[in-house]
């Protein structure tokens, strides 16, 4: 990890009244972005560098004031000086959610009910003002699976089919996510803090769109990072249709947009290991192709599973996607 700290933050922190503070650099994730934690006596801030051209913390802050606005648990901004590419907010902590339930497995029903309530609270309220989740934008994320993952695979496939079947598949859909919901897109197990008065603190929801509210639990209850047992799936599925008047398409939505997810996240994974040198990445994939073989039964999905049982081979497709070396 670069250690370096970034340029002007002295001048950045003492205008916050942080001057003098001690920085501690964070593990980064899969953007270019990186965090701090800035300490000053018994106070602690997190700082986000996402400096230009690579990053831009215009959409965190955009969407971050929105959801406080709103009364969801999005950190309190602190400071900010988007053209450096630097924004000092509150510290969540360090319990997040996937690193506290390795460690308090019995409590995983209850964190898991507080995640599903904060979605449901969420989905009460009126979409924010964010663009919409339109089909351009679920065919270009799905198209990374034909991208990055099909090549490195040596797999030869049929793009312009693949495509057509998503079109086929979403087309249905495509009306019950208006007028739609605030879709954070990246809601699971390592995105929601934990805070000391119970409250389960946001992070990560800087591309949010206005789209299908099935998105979200697909994000939180097939998580790349975390195993979630079928039982737990479901009963987290119901206790959300317990609360919210979703229709009798719902869960063929939600199978809908699960395949769609995971199809982006393994050609993302690949990607982070094929162009940007991540490979820590590489063994979640057979856990998101495992979730989408179970979304591909689902007979909505049907024009998609038969592109996948014509182009993806059997003996990868039993491996969950095999390895990538």
């Amino acid at each position: 990890m670069n250690e370096a700290l970034p340029e002007g933050l002295d001048e950045f922190l003492d205008a916050a009244g942080w001057g003098g503070s001690q920085i501690e650099p964070l593990p980064g994730d899969a953007s270019f972005r990186r965090y701090f934690r800035v300490r000053s006596g018994g106070n602690t801030a997190m700082l986000m560098d996402a400096p230009p051209p690579n990053e831009d913390p215009g959409p965190f802050l955009h969407v971050g004031k929105w959801l406080s606005e709103q009364g969801m648990r999005a950190p309190h901004i602190y400071a900010e000086r988007p053209e450096r590419g630097l924004v000092l907010i509150e510290d969540f902590g360090q319990d997040r959610m996937r690193d506290w339930l390795d460690l308090h497995p019995e409590a995983e029903e209850d964190v898991y009910s507080r995640a599903i309530d904060a979605l449901v609270e969420l989905h009460k309220r009126p979409p924010g003002p964010f663009d919409p989740y339109d089909m351009q934008t679920y065919r270009r994320e799905a198209a990374l699976l034909t991208e990055w993952y099909c090549p490195l695979m040596g797999l030869e496939v049929d793009s312009e089919a693949y495509l057509a079947a998503w079109d086929e598949v979403l087309a249905p859909m495509l009306p019950r996510q208006t007028p739609g919901v605030t879709v954070l897109r990246d809601y699971h197990a390592e995105n929601i803090m934990l805070l000391a008065n119970g409250e389960q603190g946001l992070i990560d929801f800087q591309d949010a769109l206005v789209g299908h509210r099935a998105y979200d639990l697909v994000s939180l209850l097939q998580d790349a990072r975390r195993d979630v047992s079928s039982d737990l799936e479901q009963a987290m599925l119901d206790r959300y249709l317990s609360a919210m008047d979703a229709g009798e398409d719902f869960k063929a939505d939600y199978a809908r947009l699960g395949a769609q997810r995971n199809a982006k996240i393994v050609g993302i994974f690949a990607r982070l290991w094929k162009r940007d040198s991540k490979p820590r990445y590489l063994p979640m994939i057979p856990r998101v192709w495992e979730a989408m073989e179970r979304d591909l039964a689902h007979p909505a999905l049907a024009p998609v599973a038969d592109w996948f049982a014509r182009n993806i081979p059997q003996e990868i497709r039993d491996t969950f996607g095999g390895e990538i070396q």
